[in-house]
Order: C-alpha cells, then sequence, then structure tokens
C-alpha cells in the first residue's frame, strides 16, 4: 500500500504534496464555522457589524472582528467606511465570496437535508448522547 494507507487515487489524480498542503491551509482558513455563517449571512446583502452580529447569532465581539478580519484579508469581504459621526462601517461580499456563498449554501442544504440520518448515525453509535 502507499504511504497513507488506505488512501485510493484515481487515474490521473493529483498527488502532489505541496498542492495538497495548500488546499489543506485555504480550507482550514475558509471552513470554519464562523466563516461560512458570516459569508451565509451576507449573501443577503451588505451588512454594518452590529446587524451582522445580530444575524449570525453567538458569535462574540472579538470572533466576529477576526473572522472578518481574515475575511477580508482572503478577498471574500470588503469593508466600507463612511466618514461620518461616529464612522459606518458595512461589510459586503466581493466577487470572489459570491462564488464562495454558492458551495456554502450548498453545504447549509447538504446540512438540512441529511441532519436527521446524522443525528441517527450518532445515537446508534452512541446512544447516551442526545
Amino acid at each position: 500500500m502507499s504511504a497513507q494507507e488506505g488512501t485510493i487515487s484515481k487515474p490521473g489524480e493529483q498527488k502532489d504534496p505541496a498542492t495538497c498542503e495548500h488546499i489543506s491551509r485555504m480550507l482550514s482558513r475558509i471552513c470554519d464555522k464562523w466563516t461560512v455563517l458570516v459569508v451565509r449571512t451576507l449573501g443577503h446583502g451588505p451588512r454594518r457589524f452590529n446587524a451582522l452580529r445580530r444575524d449570525v447569532g453567538e458569535i462574540s465581539q472579538k470572533m466576529l472582528t477576526q473572522t472578518l478580519k481574515e475575511l477580508e484579508e482572503n478577498g471574500f469581504v470588503t469593508r466600507t467606511v463612511t466618514p461620518v459621526k461616529p464612522p459606518q462601517v458595512e461589510y459586503a461580499l466581493t466577487a470572489l465570496g459570491e462564488d464562495f456563498l454558492r458551495p456554502v449554501r450548498g453545504l447549509a442544504k447538504w446540512v438540512a437535508t441529511n441532519s436527521e440520518r446524522i443525528t441517527a448515525a450518532r445515537r446508534a453509535y452512541a446512544p447516551h448522547l442526545k
């Protein structure tokens, strides 16, 4: 068997470790819980910080700030400051963010469709869990 026990490759599949590492790093950046929820929320249109925080739910101010900075750094979100007193800051998805919204919505739909199956599997695996 290959160096990665149990891994089956398809004919013509890339086996470049650098590519795999890059994909892994990118997925860890963009697929965490808060990133997905923020992108999904901004998919409904631009939001100011406090409105975004309310719409996302149980996210702390610190975590929302960190998530928005990372999304902006990676090109998914724009931050627009309107110079009034106090300054107004609005966040919106970029074209890249809109592209990412498609798989995020697909994932959300998949979870909604399969949540009962996942719950049943969890109960079968550990009946004491709810």
